[in-house]
């Protein structure tokens, strides 16, 4: 776990984002797609992977709060990519629209600095 402590922020978001989107596909390829012990199987599979998601981001030497727009902008950009790997979708003209202004969301929350209130 020492090793841990050295990753830039941007590698925990990356596994977090990465292990999560990841379970969810593998949950959805279980449902969809098999039956009986393989479904069992995969259903552990993303599970596990789902939980690494918590553990890693979890792992953070940061508050969660403070990395929250950008780990939202992560998210959607680490779920178009394993949506294309897993199911071979494309992002069609509103995923990216919306895509851009989840992305430009998450920077603005993550950088912008506010004033104070008195």
């Amino acid at each position: 776990m020492n090793i841990l402590r050295h990753l830039p922020l941007w590698a925990f978001l990356l596994i977090a984002t990465t292990l999560e989107v990841s379970g969810d596909a593998v949950v959805r390829i279980a449902i969809y797609n098999h039956a009986g012990v393989a479904r069992f199987g995969l259903m552990l599979g993303g599970a596990a992977l789902l939980f690494g998601y918590g553990f890693a981001l979890n792992l953070a030497p940061v508050e969660f709060g403070r990395v929250v727009g950008l780990y939202i902008a992560t998210l959607f950009v680490v779920w178009q990519i394993i949506n294309f790997i897993a199911f071979r979708a494309w992002p069609n003209l509103p995923i990216l629209i919306g895509g851009t202004l989840i992305v430009a969301g998450g920077l603005i929350i993550t950088f912008w600095k506010a004033p104070s209130l008195p």
